[in-house]
């Protein structure tokens, strides 16, 4: 049984609060902040990079070299009908069984519109063609950008767009000064989250406190305490999206 603790955001002090709260392991939709609090089970940690730390790896520098072609364009946060075919388009083929699954284009518009603090629409496009191909919604914190929701042209997969989104999202990061990248959820072992442990510089929120993570499987060997069996195998097929549509 999942468990989340969240609080609405809105008000004066809505950006102060998503900033406090970031700080300690919550993500934002639309106008609620959550964090899983399930009774039985921490294997959701919160994860972001530590831009000063992070050093490209040799197949990350290849990653942004084959992706040279995209040019990035940042906006205010409006949905566009090029951005809904893309994003059907990629749950399609990525997360035809996850939770959003089934969103449509007015929960889709509410997803990148309904933001009270400052969020930006970053849109990545072929130099050439002009064909979008990778949209990330990311908000603006005081200390960092956080990538709320991405998504990319999945019949690319030889150019690795999720990984380049974050690339480019630290070298944004480094021309603004900001110090991280807030990435959303890791849970140790799942096959597709996997991806945010190949950073360097990654920290998770652990015990109350941002701790580096420079031994994964340090956690891919704690067990569910209901259960004898490893978290990875419970995990491993749960799609857990780092931007839900709130319903309530």
């Amino acid at each position: 049984m999942e468990r989340k603790l969240f609080t609405a955001l809105h008000g004066e002090h809505a950006t102060a609060l998503n900033d406090t709260l970031s700080h300690q392991g919550f993500r934002r939709s639309q106008n609620v902040l959550y964090r899983p609090s399930c009774t039985d089970c921490a294997a959701c940690l919160s994860a972001r990079i530590d831009v000063n730390k992070f050093k490209p790896s040799k197949t990350q520098k290849r990653i942004i070299k084959r992706n040279e072609h995209l040019r990035r364009r940042v906006s205010s946060p409006w949905a566009t009908d090029e951005q809904f075919e893309l994003f059907r388009s990629y749950l399609d083929q990525r997360h035809a069984d996850g939770g959003m699954a089934d969103m449509d284009v007015f929960e889709f518009a509410a997803m990148v519109e309904e933001t009270p603090i400052r969020s930006r629409i970053i849109e990545y496009s072929d130099s050439e063609s002009q064909e979008l191909i990778g949209v990330s919604l990311t908000d603006v914190l005081e200390d960092g950008l956080s990538m709320v929701y991405s998504f990319y042209n999945p019949d690319q997969p030889r150019q690795s767009l999720g990984t380049y989104l974050i690339l480019d999202h630290i070298e944004i990061a480094r021309e603004s000064g900001l110090p991280y990248i807030y990435l959303g959820y890791w849970v140790p072992g799942s096959r597709k989250m996997g991806y945010k442990a190949r950073f360097s510089g990654l920290e998770v929120y652990t015990g109350g406190a941002w701790q580096p993570l420079d031994d994964p499987a340090k956690f891919e060997s704690k067990q569910h305490p209901l259960s004898t069996e490893p978290i990875a195998e419970q995990v491993a097929n749960i799609t857990l999206p780092d931007a839900m549509p709130y319903k309530g």
